[in-house]
């Protein structure tokens, strides 16, 4: 499935997403930086992309950690998963988290997370005084066994 999202450069030098294969989920996003960043260790940092985007109605941006990243470097959104919403129009950053106990150095033009786009449902919340029962019921973490 494919739809069309509408990107905007806020500086020339961006670079798009692009996707690394046929069926990934996920497309890159990459680090516009004037100068490599130093991430210290256990310290976050607020990463340029050079675009905003508008995406419709619907869907959402959801900016997740790239795995080699994150499992081989220590560097991973700090918010875990950024959201998005359809109607913002202002530039993508990511809050890179250096996790690791070593600086770490982000280059521009670097891939610094995934952008996944997907559709959303909006909750309409109504009050209960009760809800129906289940197997589980209120069986909170790890109450479905190890």
């Amino acid at each position: 499935m494919q739809t069309k999202v509408f990107i905007k450069k806020t500086d020339a030098r961006a670079i798009l997403p692009t996707y690394g294969s046929e069926y990934a989920a996920g497309a890159d996003l990459y680090a516009l930086t004037d100068e490599p960043v130093q991430l210290a260790p256990h310290t976050t940092a607020f990463l340029h992309t050079g675009i905003a985007m508008e995406l419709p109605q619907g869907l959402v941006g959801l900016v997740f950690a790239r795995s080699g990243l994150a499992c081989k470097q220590d560097l991973a959104p700090a918010n875990k998963v950024g959201v998005i919403d359809c109607d913002y129009r202002g530039e993508i950053m990511v809050a890179m988290h250096n996790h690791g106990s070593e600086v770490k150095i982000i280059e521009n033009g670097e891939r610094i997370a995934q952008l996944v786009i997907t559709p959303y449902v909006t909750a309409l919340f109504e009050e209960k005084d009760s809800l129906s029962e289940t197997v589980r019921s209120d069986g909170g973490f790890g109450s479905t066994g190890k």
